[in-house]
This record gives structure tokens, C-alpha cells and sequence, in this order.
């Protein structure tokens, strides 16, 4: 796990094979050891009998994935369901979550509570307005601090959050897409498709044919 990738690229276990380690990291697991093939945004690697995981956490993703090789995928998600966590994330290192992007843009929380609370209410009235209101600014300056806060305007924020929650659904429930894009506050399923596009570059059923984690 994470850093653990040296021991062994320094022990020439990883000599002629394929590895990940922490991100952080990775550049100098390459340099260091040009034998190895570094894959720097990969929650995991498999190579034969060896297996590396990216940071502590994804040793976790690890852990699952050597537990479906070895009984199956039911015994893996029941593990998954145990630990409150995803079968198999999608994406890589470089891809988290919308909302932890969101605040991790600057030092401040100015903006967090609201954050938090937009990531709990999707269905709510979510527009520049309302949520000016909930922090007692104008919707201009609201806009304007949000942008020099966040990096990005509230509506590109809101999206992302929205299509983040609707990316976990399709990723671990049978739901009909249309119940997923309301229940995330779109305004329809096709609404949800233009934003998946948008963000993620994947329609929402192409997306769930690749990461469900629920059937077969």
C-alpha cells in the first residue's frame, strides 16, 4: 500500500512490472526506479501475483478487489456493505468527489457550510438567488465571492455536485435514471444526460454499463 510500492521496486520485486503508489509520490517511484512501470492514476494495480494500491484508503479498494478474485463478488459487496464503503470506485487518483474539490479550491470555508447543504438538499431551489439568500449576500456579490472562493460560478458548483450524487446511484442501485435525475434535482432525464456529458463526458447509461457495481 502507498509508499510501500519502494520496499519492493528497492527489493527488485517490481523490476519489469507495473505499479501505482500514492500520487504524490509516483513522479519519484518513476525516477527512482526506471525498471518500473509507474501507473500514477490507479486506485490499485494488478500485475500476476503482485498487487499495489495508491494511498492507505485504497488498500481498502485492494483488499475488496483480492476478496472477489477469491470467493466472488457477493462475498465482496456484502464486505463493501459491512464497511459502508463502494465495491469499485470509478476513475482514478486524480478523480474525487465534487464537493471535496469544491473545498478544497482555497483555505476558506466561507462557503462550506453552504456547500454541505446544497450537497444534502438537491432537490431544493439550488439557483444563484436562493443561494445568495441562505448566506445573506446579494446575488452578484454572492456570485463574485463564490468565483473567487471556489474557482468556479454556483451553477457550474450545483452541477457538479448533482451529477456527482447521480453518479453514485447509477454506480450502486438498479434505479430507473429517471427517478436518479429527480431525486438528484434535475429537472428531467435528459437534463441529466447534457450534464453527465458535460462533467464526466459519458452519458448516464453508458456510465452505469462500465461501473454499476449491482448485477452480473
Amino acid at each position: 500500500m502507498c509508499i510501500g510500492s519502494f520496499l519492493l521496486a528497492a527489493a527488485g520485486v517490481l523490476d519489469g512490472r507495473r505499479a501505482t503508489t500514492h500520487w504524490m509520490h509516483a513522479p519519484l517511484l518513476a525516477t527512482r526506479y526506471p525498471q518500473v512501470t509507474v501507473e500514477p492514476d490507479a486506485i490499485f494495480v494488478r500485475d500476476g501475483r503482485l498487487w499495489s494500491s495508491a494511498g492507505v484508503t485504497t488498500g481498502i479498494d485492494l483488499a475488496l478487489a483480492l476478496i472477489e478474485e477469491d470467493v466472488g463478488r457477493q462475498v465482496a459487496m456484502n464486505v463493501a456493505r459491512m464497511l459502508v464503503v463502494y465495491l469499485k470506485r470509478s476513475g482514478g487518483q486524480s478523480q474525487y468527489s465534487a464537493l471535496l474539490a469544491a473545498q478544497t479550491q482555497s483555505e476558506s470555508e466561507t462557503f462550506g457550510p453552504l456547500d454541505r447543504w446544497m450537497a444534502e438538499h438537491l432537490k431544493e431551489d439550488l439557483r444563484v438567488e436562493a443561494l445568495a439568500e441562505r448566506v445573506h449576500m446579494s446575488p452578484r456579490n454572492f456570485a463574485r465571492a463564490y468565483v473567487e472562493k471556489r474557482g468556479c460560478t454556483p451553477a457550474k458548483a450545483v452541477e457538479a455536485i448533482r451529477v456527482d450524487a447521480a453518479r453514485r446511484r447509477l454506480e450502486e442501485t438498479e434505479d430507473r435514471i429517471e427517478s436518479v435525475a429527480q431525486d438528484c434535482g434535475f429537472s428531467s432525464e435528459e437534463q441529466l444526460r447534457c450534464a453527465f456529458i458535460r462533467v464526466l463526458g459519458i452519458p448516464p447509461r453508458e456510465y452505469r454499463k462500465r461501473f454499476a457495481t449491482t448485477a452480473g
